[in-house]
């Protein structure tokens, strides 16, 4: 076998051969590698646009394409590219099989890219490769592209909804899983109606199907889905509703009972320094002297003891089965809240009301938002590790691309 086969079969650029094979060093850059191609006289040609049988050539054009790094050089290739006459299309470029249309690097170097991407930052892939950070964005945007496809959306009964921080500057994007198969189906700027409404859009006839959403109090997100899907069950989660009451009762209270004792710096310091052990559940306190810390507290503070144990009854009604039973603990609960005599909570309590729906629906449909919040961290790992993204179509196929889902 003379050299020449040896480089085509191990090449294995279908349909072209090698006529020239060098070697060059230019100084101060990496060794480089280029082969010339040139068609062989056999073989079918077909367009590249509509797969037909072309009829001859209409004419031939030097083009240079990147390859893998052969021999620790980089491959550039010198390919008589040829446009074939269609009885369909016109003339139109020659289908090959390992290069695909208009595209500037062979189909295997942009797989290698495209895996690369997946790991590490564009920049670093850029320059592992020696291409241009636009060359690297642009094949791995295509590679998402022709991997995910269009979004199947068939079967949808459950749907978890959730905002993100897409940037600084209260800036944020929705994100909209399938709870069951732990998928992301899709992603969109914003977090307002008009914004997640595409979604219900694409939807189409499957909005009849959806039987119940778990989502945060966000009262935009209620508004759109009772619009599109008013059959559907709205359940809120336990997550977003203790940690509102962590903000606006406890920590509302602790700052008040630690101003009513400015007087002794000692009582007081020990009120302002009691944040995490009020939020905190009891059982992931970290040793014994947090437990007797927080016991302390709560016997030598009525307002705090009140706020505190209303926070973990209130825990409590998310872990009822019955709607009638969680209504029965509500309105128990709630009772209490405004016999406090408390402010913050009774101000927490008359907001919480509107509600109480959602909260109930959990009984029937035990759902949460903590997958979503498991995503919303990888999302942030994501776009920490890309130092940031510009363009918002590319960054949503990232996050799809992360979650696809448990198989079958």
């Amino acid at each position: 076998m003379s050299s020449t086969d040896c480089i085509s079969v191990l090449g294995g650029w279908e349909g072209y051969s090698p006529r020239e094979v060098r070697r060059k060093e230019p100084p101060g850059q990496h060794p480089q590698i280029w082969i010339e191609l040139i068609p062989l006289a056999d073989g079918i040609l077909r367009c590249s646009g509509c797969r037909e049988v072309a009829s001859g050539v209409h004419e031939t054009t030097r083009r240079v394409v990147r390859d893998l790094p052969i021999l620790n050089a980089d491959t550039f290739l010198v390919v008589h590219r040829r446009r074939v006459l269609c009885p369909r299309c016109g003339p139109c470029l020659e289908e090959l099989s390992w290069l695909a249309r208009y595209s500037r690097v062979t189909r295997r170097l942009a797989e290698s890219v495209a895996r690369l991407c997946q790991c590490l930052a564009l920049k670093h892939a850029a320059t592992f490769f020696r291409l241009s950070w636009d060359q690297v964005k642009a094949i791995d945007k295509t590679s998402l592209e022709q991997r995910l496809g269009p979004v199947d959306l068939t079967g949808i009964e459950v749907i978890a909804m959730d905002e993100f921080a897409l940037h600084k500057g209260h800036r944020y994007a929705t994100v909209i899983v399938d709870p069951r198969s732990k998928r992301v189906l899709w992603v969109g700027r914003g977090h307002t109606r008009e914004s997640v409404r595409p979604f219900f859009e694409l939807l189409g006839e499957g909005r009849k199907r959806l039987k119940a959403v778990v989502m945060d109090m966000n009262a935009a997100y209620e508004q759109e889905v009772r619009h599109h899907c008013p059959q559907v069950k709205i359940v809120f989660d336990l997550f977003h509703v203790v940690a509102k009451y962590g903000r606006e009762v406890i920590g509302r209270v602790r700052v008040d009972e630690a101003n009513r004792v400015r007087q002794d710096p000692g009582a007081r310091k020990v009120i302002k320094s009691s944040l995490w052990l009020l939020l905190r559940n009891r059982e992931n306190l970290r040793n014994e002297e947090e437990r007797i810390r927080l016991n302390e507290l709560l016997a030598a503070n009525r307002n705090l003891l009140i706020v505190y144990v209303l926070k973990e009854e209130l825990k409590q009604l998310w872990g009822t089965r019955s709607p009638w039973q969680a209504y029965r603990f509500w309105k128990q609960w709630y009772r209490q809240a405004m016999q406090s005599g408390i402010e913050a909570l009774m101000r927490f309590a008359r907001r919480l009301k509107p509600y109480l729906r959602g909260i109930l629906a959990h009984s029937v449909w035990p759902l949460h938002t903590s997958l979503l919040e498991g995503i919303n961290n990888k999302i942030k790992v994501i776009k920490r590790i890309a130092y940031g993204f510009r363009d918002d179509e590319y960054f949503f196929l990232k996050i799809r691309a992360a979650f696809p889902g448990i198989p079958g």
